[in-house]
């Protein structure tokens, strides 16, 4: 399901059957679940704003794809949360999607509920290495010294699929990072190995943020939240065992330095 059936061409060339649907039009949504089995909710707007503000789509969208899916007979609800999500977090976000797991447990359906760590493609990729590969400045929220943990979206990917087949994941709430806890300035190095290059690094003090982020609360609230889940990211514990989903997946889990040398060698390929 897409709100831009265009965006999801090469998934059509593949043999996915494409429909068109937005979590802020119920009617859609009544028409995309009819006679699915299993609904995978991957979707959020941590960034919006106005008509793609997170309330509107992380809540009330969700509520109603919860309810369509219910009321269509779906077997199976599976969703992808967040790591840390709880009713008092400190974050708008994380109690929001703490609320909707909450929901979904209350709606009668089976479920599974996947909360990962920071995807390495944005957290890791999009806010470090590829700043290290192009030799520009690294902006870190922080002093960047607080351990936290990536996780790739392809890990995160396998586990959701696993869970579509598996009736033991069913009614089960399965938490998933990567196999280390690093902090930003070791996330740096590992991009600093896979490409050759020094990474010229600045850091933003954590009460510029906090005053940076009371300002934008109203102006813009999704870069607002930005900036203070990234000082949650840099003041409270943000680490991840692996060893009980090892010992129950026995999946392979990706390691940043693998991920960041991947990156780096497809920015050196030709388009």
């Amino acid at each position: 399901m897409t709100r831009t059936q265009s965006k999801a061409d090469d998934l059509k060339k593949r043999g996915a059957a494409i429909v068109k649907g937005d979590l802020r039009d119920p009617e859609s949504l009544e028409f995309a679940v009819r006679g699915v089995t299993t609904v995978i909710s991957a979707t959020h707007s941590m960034l919006g704003k106005g008509e793609s503000a997170s309330d509107l789509v992380d809540d009330e969208g969700l509520r109603a794809l919860i309810d369509n899916a219910r009321l269509a007979g779906a077997a199976n609800f599976i969703f992808v949360s967040v790591f840390g999500a709880s009713l008092d977090h400190p974050v708008d976000f994380w109690r929001t999607k703490a609320r909707m797991e909450r929901y979904l447990r209350e709606s009668g359906m089976a479920f599974t509920i996947i909360r990962p760590t920071a995807f390495m493609e944005m957290h890791a990729q999009e806010l470090i290495g590829k700043f290290v590969f192009k030799g520009q400045r690294v902006l870190l929220f922080g002093a960047g010294r607080n351990p936290r943990n990536f996780v790739a979206a392809g890990d995160v990917a396998e586990l959701v699929v696993r869970a579509v087949d598996d009736f033991g994941m069913r009614g089960e709430v399965i938490e998933i990072g990567g196999p280390e806890n690093l902090t930003d300035r070791q996330a740096i190095a590992a991009f600093e190995r896979a490409s050759g290059k020094k990474a010229k690094v600045s850091s933003v003090p954590i009460p510029f943020l906090k005053l940076v982020s009371l300002g934008l609360g109203k102006i813009h609230p999704g870069i607002s939240r930005i900036i203070r889940s990234g000082i949650v990211a840099e003041t409270t514990d943000q680490m991840f065992d692996p060893g009980e989903l090892l010992s129950r997946t026995s999946m392979s889990l990706t390691k940043l330095d693998d991920f960041a040398r991947e990156k780096f060698q497809s920015s050196r390929s030709p388009a």
